[in-house]
């Protein structure tokens, strides 16, 4: 399995936390697709900026939440979904804090995943630290050199092998 990002939003969707593992892979067809699979008509060849990056990842899970909300009911969520590139796997806290990690299509669901690094890493380092702010704003992300190093072994050691 091929892990190629990972991203933490909070509730005023700001991204706190990114990381990168690997490029995602482009279309190998004639027309290309943006990140979030849609087909880009200007056929744009630069790489996003991560900041740029992390915008359309939020902007299409809060589509895709909103939209399954609107036709399943509150009862349903937003778990994953799949172009023929990669893979986004989608966890929320009851805190509204959104866990994102994009995989190869191969991959499984990672909702589990995603939940264990938000109750092994994300409150054990970054929630229960005393120097770490509640709120980020302004975009000040996790700066949690315990909770980076976590997040690193766990994805190596767990999804990675």
């Amino acid at each position: 399995m091929v892990v190629y990002s990972f991203y933490i939003f909070d509730r005023h969707a700001e991204c706190i936390y990114k990381k990168k593992w690997a490029s995602r892979p482009t279309s190998t067809g004639s027309r290309s697709q943006q990140a979030n699979g849609l087909p880009d008509g200007a056929s744009q060849q630069k790489a996003l900026s991560a900041e740029d990056d992390a915008k359309l990842v939020f902007g299409t899970i809060f589509s895709l939440r909103n939209m399954v909300r609107k036709l399943g009911g509150e009862d349903d969520r937003f778990i994953s979904y799949r172009t023929g590139q990669y893979k986004l796997h989608y966890y929320e806290t009851p805190t509204s804090l959104k866990f994102v990690m994009v995989t190869d299509t191969k991959t499984n669901n990672l909702r589990i995943v995603l939940h264990q690094i938000y109750v092994s890493l994300y409150v054990e380092f970054v929630v229960k630290n005393p120097l770490s702010p509640v709120e980020h704003p302004r975009g000040i992300g996790v700066n949690c050199e315990m909770f980076e190093l976590g997040v690193e072994q766990f994805v190596n050691a767990s999804l990675m092998s």
